[in-house]
């Protein structure tokens, strides 16, 4: 019997004839309870595709549909480095890639702890946080800034991104309008669009209405996803109490059912075109009739969500380092570790709302900089034990022997930097931390994003691109 020699934690939560639970289930609400479906393009591509469409806009799916669209969508997503056909992550298997969330209306300003309406300039701020981080490997536009009401602010945000970081991009849309002038922005980045699809940097954040309806504008942004062969996630946010059953299950199998009906009209449109299956399903908590973004009962969402999406061996959407609390506090520290750990012992592919506060309200940079120190300690956690010859080290003990020491080995030389390092956890006594301040590590967080946000440079674009980036923006104004 062949043994790994690489012994690496993990977390399972479902066998394969549970998912076949869960599938089986979901094909049962497509085909007899169906979705509603408000876009006409898509409703011919169903009925050409054998979906039976009644009342006008009900549409029931035959289960072998369903089957041949998982077939067709990519297993593996590459995104890439802006202008670049190096891929900076592949989404497949058990590999995580973490980013920021979108568009919160408030922030927490870590100059001088301010809590108020995101501004361009904070955005800005924030994008270099996120492209100085070593562990945040993609970038999402975090806060829909206040001050720029005459300019859309998707396209907006879009730019401000690509122009500030050369990390991969996750964007958010109003319109359809929205998707054309972002994607033509990617394109000119890219050096064509034929180049955008062959190497894209970018990936579309749009979303499913629950329970079970797919409305015009989001099915306009999936079928222009697919006809540019740009990457995109199609979201459902299942509500469990309120848009969906009270139950981890249902609020799955619901999810699941919107899920998978997208990846139908998606791949009716362009069959092979890349598609992330992701599932948001929150609950309502019934003393606050907030939506929970920690929770034992989110977390374990998350896991099924991977777990069905390694099922169907697609690529997966998942949620880290957010919390329901209102500051960077000992809370949101416990919900950021938690929600990380969980992520990559799950293998959630994509994973974003890292610096999420007050349950998306909010954004705080300080919480990007912490999930970035937990990340890399999560990551160093997960790599396991080798049990390899060299790591067994049994000649050294033989050559060491009872009663030595190993401190002057070329093993210990070879090997120490192989341990994680911390940055921010303090591992020094007293004496030496009080010489320093005796500062607190939120305090040293908060010191060191200020430092970032003033002195980081992101890449420089061509003049000529910022150009281009700025008339694209101004003829999307004038087709607001």
């Amino acid at each position: 019997m062949s043994i790994s020699i690489q012994a690496v934690p993990r977390f399972q939560l479902f066998s394969r004839e549970q998912c076949e639970v869960v599938h089986h289930a979901t094909l049962d609400i497509l085909r007899r309870t169906g979705t509603r479906v408000y876009h006409r393009e898509a409703r011919e591509l169903l009925k050409e595709a054998g979906c039976l469409i009644s009342d006008e806009t009900l549409v029931q799916y035959p289960p072998s549909l369903v089957e041949w669209a998982i077939k067709q969508a990519p297993s593996t997503i590459a995104l890439c480095e802006r202008g670049s056909c190096r891929a900076t992550f592949r989404l497949e298997a058990m590999d995580v890639a973490f980013g920021t969330g979108s568009d919160c209306r408030n922030y927490i300003d870590p100059r001088n702890g301010d809590y108020r309406l995101f501004r361009a300039a904070d955005v800005v701020d924030c994008i270099r946080l996120v492209d100085a981080c070593q562990e945040i490997d993609f970038c999402m536009s975090m806060g829909i800034p206040s001050d720029v009401d005459a300019i859309k602010p998707y396209a907006y945000q879009f730019s401000l991104m690509l122009q500030n970081t050369s990390k991969p991009i996750v964007f958010v849309a109003d319109d359809l309008s929205d998707c054309k002038s972002i994607v033509a922005m990617a394109a000119a980045a890219a050096g064509g669009s034929k180049e955008l699809e062959l190497s894209p940097n970018l990936l579309c954040y749009s979303q499913v209405t629950t329970p079970l309806i797919h409305n015009e504008e989001s099915t306009d942004k999936l079928l222009y996803m697919a006809e540019k062969a740009v990457p995109v996630v199609h979201q459902p946010s299942p509500m469990m109490g309120g848009t969906a059953p009270m139950s981890l299950a249902g609020g799955l199998v619901i999810g699941n059912a919107e899920v998978l009906s997208s990846l139908v009209i998606h791949q009716l449109k362009r069959a092979g075109t890349p598609f992330l299956y992701g599932g948001g399903q929150h609950h309502i908590d019934m003393q606050t009739t907030i939506s929970v973004y920690s929770a034992p009962e989110f977390d374990l969402e998350r896991v099924a969500v991977a777990e069905m999406a390694r099922y169907y061996e697609l690529p997966s959407w998942g949620y880290a380092g957010c919390t329901d609390s209102c500051i960077f506090d000992e809370h949101a520290a416990a919900d950021a570790s938690l929600s990380i750990m969980t992520a990559i012992l799950s293998g959630q592919n994509l994973v974003h709302d890292i610096g999420y506060m007050e349950a998306g309200l909010t954004f705080g940079p300080e919480m990007v900089l912490y999930s970035n120190e937990i990340i890399s300690r999560m990551r160093s956690f997960a790599k396991g034990i080798s049990l390899d010859p060299e790591s067994l080290a049994l000649d050294l003990i033989n050559e060491v022997g009872p009663g030595g020491a190993f401190l002057a080995t070329d093993h210990t030389f070879k090997h120490f930097r192989d341990f994680w390092q911390p940055k921010y956890f303090n591992r020094r006594r007293r004496d030496d931390w009080a010489r320093d301040g005796s500062k607190s590590m939120g305090v040293r967080i908060r010191e060191n994003v200020v430092e970032i946000m003033e002195n980081h440079q992101p890449g420089e674009l061509p003049e000529s691109l910022h150009e281009e980036i700025n008339y694209i923006l101004a003829q999307s104004e004038q087709r607001k």
